[in-house]
């Protein structure tokens, strides 16, 4: 990990007091025009960020950690921020929680607001926008300043960072195998997260299991657009295809698969079995209550808070980690029971 530079460390590398550099980044006229040049191109060229109320602490932690998630009306990230949460308050921590409604401007401006203020680390899951851009430069210069950073279920490979996540393609394989194994023969995807990377390994998932367990079954993957009307959509695919299984790759989808088939005089899981990812209370409560996927959403956020405070005590000092959370399939009412073959 990268270490934060402070004007202790130029003042050292030029052999000058503090107070010379830190007159010399503020151009003062005390100071000769060589020596502020060659001072201000070494603080660029270390990336050192100013930062009036860290200098005021020197060297002491304020405690403070920055929270950035997508969605915080998202069950997934709320019940990840209750375990960051959670983690912080039994160490003394104090949170600053941002949310970038998954807009890469958004995130940009929270994170430079983030950086300039008195923080210690930050946590993150990476915006939709940001996603589709793959423009990650603003991550990476956290990364590059010495700023401890953890991401987390949406992560990039190509930022230098801790990271946890959620085994996706796993999780949707065992789905679709549980929703074959229980007799579906023509098992189909409705996914809202094609732009995503969690979208595209259980897109991956869900056809690796077809090929392993009904190779005969065409793959039926139907995206569905952030502007498009979500009940249209299902109508149009329940109308136009044989389909006898729904998993569904995020909570609004099945809120609205649910009710539809109801509309339309489908049994389930008699006529058509349902698989949700994301588990919440909704999806328990539904009738029939619903299969879901359980991400152990608080756990993640509880072990991305470990991790980063870990990183800040200096209790782990080693390479940056990835760890990987498995899934569980909480079966319930939507689904049917395994058939013996």
């Amino acid at each position: 990990m990268a270490q934060r530079i402070t004007l202790k460390m130029i003042a050292e590398n030029f052999g000058v007091s503090i107070s010379t550099v830190s007159k010399a980044l503020n151009n003062s006229v005390e100071i000769s025009k060589d020596t502020k040049i060659e001072i201000q191109k070494y603080a660029s060229f270390v990336k050192y960020k100013p930062n009036s109320i860290a200098r005021s602490l020197r060297n002491s932690q304020t405690k403070t950690i920055g929270v950035v998630v997508p969605n915080i009306q998202n069950n997934f990230f709320s019940k990840a921020f209750a375990g960051i949460e959670e983690v912080c308050s039994a160490n003394d921590y104090t949170l600053i929680s941002c949310i970038s409604d998954d807009s890469y401007e958004k995130e940009v401006k929270t994170i430079e607001l983030l950086k300039n203020g008195a923080l210690d680390g930050i946590i993150l899951s990476i915006a939709e926008e940001t996603e589709v851009r793959k423009d990650y430069r603003h991550l990476k210069n956290v990364a590059d300043e010495g700023i401890p950073l953890v991401l987390f279920d949406r992560v990039v490979d190509n930022v230098s960072c801790d990271k946890i996540i959620v085994d996706d393609f796993d999780a949707a394989y065992n789905a679709t195998r549980k929703l074959i194994q229980s007799g579906c023969k023509h098992v189909a995807v409705v996914s809202k997260l094609d732009a995503l990377s969690v979208g595209k390994l259980r897109a991956a998932g869900y056809k690796s299991a077809i090929k392993d367990y009904n190779p005969d079954q065409p793959e039926m993957i139907f995206s569905i657009g952030k502007s498009e009307d979500i009940t249209e959509c299902l109508i149009e695919v329940l109308s136009t295809h044989r389909i006898d299984a729904l998993l569904c790759f995020e909570e609004t989808a099945t809120l609205n698969a649910v009710q539809l088939l109801k509309t339309l005089g489908k049994r389930i899981p008699e006529d058509v079995s349902v698989i949700s990812f994301t588990n919440n209370d909704l999806q328990k409560f539904l009738t029939p209550a619903v299969t879901t996927v359980s991400q152990h959403a608080r756990k993640i956020g509880m072990t991305a808070a470990t991790m980063l405070i870990k990183r800040l005590e200096k209790k782990h000092f080693g390479d940056h980690q990835t760890k990987v959370i498995c899934t569980s399939l909480i079966e319930r009412d939507s689904t049917r029971a395994f058939k013996t073959f």
